[in-house]
C-alpha cells in the first residue's frame, strides 16, 4: 500500500476502518474482564483451541504477523490481513530520506543521563532536525515538549542551531539550564578558536491547545534574532494567539520527541496555521491521552476525511496502539509467561472486587503501576541469583521452597512484568497509566498461607502471588483484607482459563500496530489536505525494537516548486512535479 498521496492515504484509512469494525468487541476487550466476561468466548472456538497447545513462541509472534500452515486458515487470513495494513516500521537510514543529512555521534559529554535507547533517538532525529532546518533556511528551532533538554542540547552544541525549549515541568527547565551550562563549559574548553556558544532557551509552559503553543513559540522568538541565553519564562494557557505575523520572528522549526497525546497534534495545528513555522519534524506518543469525540479540536481525528468516517476508537482501543510487534517477539518465553500471569492476577483480582467489594469494582479501578519497578528489581536479583549459582538460562519462577527462605518479612518474588509489550514515554505531560495490570506490593505485607500440601508445586506459588497481589491490591484500593474472601476457592474458579490469556491478549496485540498505523496515518492525511502548499512524509526513524513509536511525521512548506536535494547540506531545487525525489512514501 502507499500513503503517496491524500487519495492512497485515505483508501488506506478506509480499509483499517472496515477491517477494525470487524473485530470491534476484540479491540474494546479489557483484560482485567477476561474471566468475568468470559472473554475467550468472543474468539472462534477452533482459534482458541489451536492457539492453546501453541509454543509461547509462537504467540509473540502474532503481533509481528508470523503464521503457522497448520493454523485454522481464517485465523492466518486475520493476522495477515492485520499485518498488511500495518505501516512499514523498519528502522530506514536519514541518508535515505535526506542524501544530505549529517548525524553526528553524541559524546560524552552531551550524552550524560541518557540511556541507549534515548541516546539512539537523540542523534537519529538532531541530524534530520538539522538537515530540514537548513534546507528550509531556519536557524531556529522550537523542541516542544523537551523534558530535560536532551534534543534541545544536541541541536544547539552539535548543530549551532538556535533553540527554544517548551515544557510543563519548571524542573525540567531547571535541569535544561544546568546540563547546558556544564556542557557549554566543556565545549567552550576544546574550542581552539573563541566561539559563542548558544544553550536553549527554556520556557515553562502547559501547552493544553495549539493557540497557546503558537503565543507562546511566537513570543519567545519574537525579536530574538536567534540570540538565545539561558532563560526560564513561565506562562499560562490564557496568552492570547498572535494573529499577525511579525516579520521579525526568525523562520522556525517544530520538533517534538515523543510529545504525548494532544501535544504532537497541536505541533501540527501550529505548523498549518503560522507562517514563521517553515517545518515540522514529530515523533508521537502515548496515544492513550489523546483527546476524542469533543466538540473543539479533537487530538483524533484530526483529518476531514478521518471524521466523515465516523470511527470512534476510545481509550481502551488507543491503549492498545501503544502496543509494539518489535517488543513482543524479543521478549524471553519466561517473561512473557510472568506477563500473562500478571494479567491472570489482575482479571482473577476483578472477581475478587465483583463477588466482595461490588461498589469498588463498579467505579473500574486502576490499581496502578507502580509495582513495575519493584518487580524489574525483583527480576534482578533472580537474574543475579542464578547466574551465581550457574542457572543463567533458567529464569523460571522460585519454587515454594525457595520463596519461604525470605525470613526478614519480605513477600515471595513476584512475576516480573516486562519492559516489553506498552511503551509509554517519560514526557511530563504523560501521566497516562497504560499499563494498569499491576499492583503495587509492599515488603512489609506478611506471607499468606499457601493452602493444601498436595496443590501442584508450580500452582500453589501462583496461588501465593495472586494472594500477593489481592492483599496489595485490596490495600491500594482502601478496601482492607476481609478474613473470609475465599481466595483459593476464585483461583480454582479461573486456573483452567488462564491458558486462554496468552493467547487471548497476543490477538489483541496484533490488532494495536494497525490502530496506531491509522492514528499516524490521520496526522499524514491532515497535511496532505493542505494542498501542493504541505509536502509531509511518514518515516521510520529509530530502531522498532529500540524504540517502539519509531515514525517520525516530517513536513515542510513549499514556497514554490517540488524540492530536490541538492550537493549543499539538504538545499532542495526544483523539480517537474512528477519526479518528486521526496514524496509521502511510507
Amino acid at each position: 500500500r502507499s500513503c503517496e498521496t491524500a487519495e492512497q492515504t485515505r483508501e488506506w484509512m478506509e480499509a483499517i476502518a472496515s477491517f477494525l469494525g470487524r473485530h470491534r468487541p476484540l479491540l474494546e476487550a479489557h483484560v482485567v474482564n477476561f474471566f468475568k466476561d468470559r472473554l475467550w468466548e468472543m474468539v472462534d472456538a477452533d482459534w482458541m483451541e489451536c492457539l492453546r497447545r501453541e509454543p509461547v513462541e509462537s504467540l509473540l509472534m502474532l503481533p509481528s504477523g508470523c503464521v503457522q500452515d497448520h493454523w485454522p486458515s481464517s485465523l492466518q487470513e486475520f493476522i495477515l490481513t492485520a499485518r498488511s495494513l500495518v505501516l512499514p516500521r523498519e528502522q530506514k537510514s536519514p541518508q535515505s530520506f535526506l542524501p544530505n543529512s549529517r548525524v553526528a555521534s553524541i559524546g560524552t559529554v552531551l550524552a550524560q543521563g541518557m540511556n541507549s535507547k534515548k541516546k539512539h533517538e537523540i542523534e537519529a532525529l538532531s541530524g534530520i532536525v538539522d538537515a530540514i532546518a537548513r534546507s528550509r533556511g531556519a536557524k531556529t528551532v522550537v523542541d516542544v515538549g523537551s523534558g530535560q533538554g536532551y534534543l534541545a542540547q544536541a541541536l544547539s552544541f552539535e548543530y549551532q542551531l538556535a533553540v527554544i525549549a517548551i515544557d510543563a515541568s519548571s524542573h525540567h527547565a531547571s535541569v535544561t539550564n544546568t546540563r547546558a551550562e556544564r556542557i557549554k563549559k566543556h565545549y567552550a574548553a576544546k574550542c581552539v578558536e573563541k566561539q559563542q556558544f548558544k544553550v536553549p532557551r527554556t520556557v515553562t509552559c502547559h501547552v493544553l491547545s495549539s493557540d497557546t503553543l503558537a503565543a507562546v513559540t511566537l513570543d519567545a522568538c519574537q525579536d530574538d534574532h536567534g540570540e538565545h541565553i539561558t532563560e526560564t519564562n513561565n506562562c499560562n494557557q490564557s496568552i492570547p494567539q498572535i494573529e499577525q505575523p511579525n516579520h521579525s520572528i526568525p523562520q522556525l522549526v517544530l520538533a517534538g520527541l515523543h510529545a504525548c497525546g494532544d501535544l504532537s497534534v497541536n505541533m501540527l495545528r501550529v505548523f498549518v496555521s503560522c507562517e514563521q513555522v517553515q517545518a515540522l519534524v514529530s515523533v508521537g506518543c502515548c496515544y492513550n491521552l489523546l483527546s476524542e469525540d469533543t466538540d473543539t479540536c479533537p487530538g483524533f481525528p484530526i483529518s476531514k476525511a478521518a471524521k466523515s468516517s465516523k470511527l470512534v476508537l476510545g481509550k481502551s482501543i488507543r491503549d492498545l496502539a501503544c502496543q509494539s510487534a518489535e517488543r513482543w517477539r524479543n521478549l524471553t518465553k519466561e517473561m512473557a509467561l510472568q506477563n500473562f500471569d500478571i494479567h491472570a492476577f489482575r482479571a482473577a483480582f476483578q472477581m475478587v472486587l465483583e463477588k466482595y467489594f461490588p461498589e469498588v469494582s463498579r467505579l473500574s479501578p486502576s490499581i496502578g503501576r507502580q509495582g513495575k519497578a519493584l518487580r524489574r528489581q525483583r527480576l534482578r536479583k533472580v537474574m543475579e541469583s542464578h547466574l551465581a549459582m550457574g542457572k543463567a538460562d533458567d529464569l523460571s519462577y522460585p519454587n515454594c521452597k525457595e520463596q519461604n527462605m525470605n525470613t526478614d518479612g519480605s513477600l515471595p518474588t513476584e512475576p516480573t512484568a516486562p519492559k516489553g509489550a506498552v511503551e509509554c514515554c517519560s514526557n511530563e505531560l504523560c501521566t497516562g497509566d497504560t499499563y494498569s495490570t499491576s499492583a503495587v506490593v509492599g515488603s512489609s505485607i506478611s506471607r499468606v498461607n499457601v493452602g493444601p500440601s498436595d496443590t501442584n508445586l508450580d500452582e500453589c506459588c501462583k496461588l501465593t502471588l495472586f494472594k500477593d497481589f489481592t492483599i496489595s491490591g485490596l490495600g491500594r484500593l482502601g478496601c482492607g483484607f476481609v478474613e473470609d474472601v475465599n481466595l483459593l476457592e476464585i483461583w480454582k474458579d479461573v486456573q483452567h482459563f488462564t491458558e486462554f490469556i496468552g493467547p487471548f491478549w497476543c490477538l489483541r496485540a496484533a490488532l494495536g500496530p494497525l490502530v496506531e498505523t491509522y492514528i499516524l496515518l490521520d496526522r499524514l492525511l491532515f497535511l496532505q489536505e493542505q494542498g501542493s502548499a504541505v509536502e509531509a512524509s511518514l518515516f521510520p526513524l529509530f530502531d522498532p525494537a529500540m524504540s517502539p513509536r519509531n515514525m517520525a511525521l516530517v513536513a515542510w512548506k513549499l514556497t514554490g516548486d517540488p524540492l530536490e536535494p541538492s550537493h549543499d547540506m539538504g538545499m532542495y531545487k526544483r523539480l517537474p512535479s512528477s519526479s518528486v525525489p521526496l514524496s509521502n512514501k511510507c
